[in-house]
């Protein structure tokens, strides 16, 4: 199954072929618990990379979030040949999905980060899918771009998996950063574009929803537009 049917190059139907996705059971949130290792990564904006199924709701999240300068949605993973929409949604790259957060780390910590892409962002349970979207292109990962982070991100998923949130195994994997490549323009900010878009209204605008409802002190009303 593909997250979205395809979009014409260079623009986007926003009617009745795309997104239209059949009727499932809403994703499950959670109030993960503050990290114990806590994140000290010095002054000025700091940059790492989430992969959680569609890229929409990802950048949709992080740029509800105060301290997020930037959400860039992109492909990571893969080569810059291959690192355009349609390939990789065929799912024949080594590529996910994936949205590069630019934040600053005297307002919102990567540990919180974390905590925020776990609670509302992805489900680390589905291995290579989330929601309706399925394929490797859809997993769940973490990659950090410091030594602190991965440091960080090790200790947070060992701590996630003792605290038995979750009827099942923790799947999201820590990858080793790479290039990452911007998307299409026609995907940057798509949500804060299109909030009646219908895959965005059954599947990101609740995890905002969540956000806000869990973590009222770092939502941010305003959305971070690139």
């Amino acid at each position: 199954m593909r997250m979205r049917a395809l979009l014409a190059a260079g623009s986007l139907a926003l009617g009745a072929a795309a997104c239209m996705q059949p009727a499932m059971a809403a994703e499950r949130v959670v109030a993960a618990p503050m990290a114990k290792r806590v994140a000290d990564e010095g002054k000025g904006l700091k940059t790492a990379i989430f992969a959680g199924g569609c890229f929409w709701g990802v950048e949709a999240v992080f740029s509800h979030t105060k301290g997020v300068t930037s959400a860039v949605s992109g492909y990571h993973g893969g080569t810059e040949r291959s690192a355009k929409y349609d390939i990789v949604s065929s799912g024949v790259t080594d590529h996910a999905e994936a949205v590069k957060v630019t934040y600053d780390p005297s307002v919102i910590r990567y540990d919180q980060l974390l905590r925020i892409y776990f609670s509302v962002v992805a489900d680390p349970t589905l291995l290579n899918r989330q929601g309706p979207d399925t394929g490797a292109h859809y997993r769940s990962a973490i990659v950090p771009t410091s030594q602190e982070q991965l440091a960080v991100a090790k200790a947070y998923i060992a701590q996630l998996k003792s605290a038995g949130l979750w009827d099942k195994p923790i799947v999201t994997k820590i990858e080793r950063a790479q290039a990452f490549y911007p998307a299409e323009a026609y995907h940057q900010d798509f949500a804060q574009k299109n909030p009646r878009h219908a895959y965005i209204v059954r599947w990101d605008a609740p995890k905002v929803a969540a956000l806000k409802r869990f973590y009222p002190g770092v939502y941010s009303a305003g959305f971070q537009r690139n």
